[in-house]
């Protein structure tokens, strides 16, 4: 079965007009799903049934979904029910965060829907997300990340090929969506940048310093040797010679962490927390990281301030004789 044909041109209209990454789309179509299977289940009980709950194993399968009455009841949705399917996420101990993601996911949809004129007025527009917790991002001190930069075997072919990846990412302060999809002829030595497509097809330049330049050096000598001179196609490859997924640059890390001996919450997203953190502690101003990481909004960014801000407060506490 497939998704009913409003939502299949829901997630048609993200990624061609809006540009979302496949990993974005995947998300939203898993949101998509869960809440499909929901309406399911409700249609099932009838309209006097306690709220069903979102436990994968009593939710109806998604191929037994009937699209018809599902699209009937997405098309007539009330908020009473939305704050129903809020309360199930809540009863299961979904996270604020991920409930307030779900909800993101079906602010988007019926936004599209009142766009192109399926409905006059969204279901979602009187809810109000949930408050997140505030967290704060992880990172590696200099000294970890030296020592995780310096794990991998750049004599060998995979090994310097895992070294350039992880200098890149912290260089530039990349996601791994960005790191991926780099091509050979993004590079640029001579400015010593790679030109990087952020979420939203947002073009920005990001910059490579020595380290990660005289790595990527090393690895495509490295990589001619092994498959050839190439002036286009995937900057990062595999042993077969094809592009690099993400899902093989994390199980990578999580070698080398146990290798290096760090924890294994570190993730590659990580190591562009910590560029964020790094260029903040050593006086970069807070619009000049904006731009670096690609952030939409400053606000996106400010969050860095809190982790240098309570690092200033370590510092305080520890040296001056009047704060201890």
């Amino acid at each position: 079965m497939s998704f009913p044909r409003i939502i299949d041109e829901f997630l048609d209209h993200l990624e061609v007009a809006r540009g979302f990454s496949v990993h974005t789309i995947r998300g939203y179509s898993a949101d998509m799903t869960q809440f499909c299977q929901y309406l399911q289940a409700v249609h099932e009980a009838g309209p006097m049934a306690e709220t069903p709950s979102l436990d994968a194993a009593t939710l109806p399968a998604f191929d037994e979904i009937d699209t018809e009455a599902v699209t009937r009841t997405l098309l007539a949705l009330e908020p009473v029910e939305v704050r129903r399917y809020l309360g199930a996420l809540h009863e299961m101990s979904y996270s604020k965060a991920t409930t307030a993601r779900k909800l993101a996911t079906l602010r988007s949809f019926y936004k599209h829907l009142v766009r192109t004129g399926h409905l006059e007025a969204s279901p979602v527009s009187v809810i109000r997300s949930p408050k997140r917790d505030k967290t704060l991002p992880t990172y590696l001190d200099i000294a970890d990340l030296d020592r995780l930069l310096n794990t991998p075997d750049v004599d060998t072919f995979l090994g310097a090929r895992d070294r350039a990846i992880l200098e890149t990412i912290y260089s530039g302060g990349l996601r791994i969506s960005e790191l991926v999809a780099l091509n050979i002829e993004d590079l640029d030595e001579f400015d010593a940048a790679v030109r990087v497509q952020g979420k939203g097809k947002k073009e920005r330049l990001a910059a490579m310093g020595p380290h990660s330049l005289h790595a990527i050096k090393h690895y495509l000598r490295q990589r001619t040797a092994a498959f050839g001179a190439a002036d286009d196609g995937p900057l990062f490859i595999n042993r077969s010679g094809k592009r690099l997924s993400d899902r093989s640059i994390r199980r990578k890390l999580s070698k080398y962490l146990i290798e290096a001996g760090l924890s294994q919450h570190v993730t590659p997203h990580t190591l562009r927390h910590s560029f964020a953190t790094h260029m903040l502690n050593n006086g970069a101003a807070l619009r000049s990281v904006q731009e670096m990481l690609g952030h939409e909004n400053l606000s996106t960014t400010q969050i860095y301030t809190h982790l240098t801000t309570r690092q200033i407060k370590q510092v305080y506490r520890k040296s001056h004789p009047l704060a201890k």
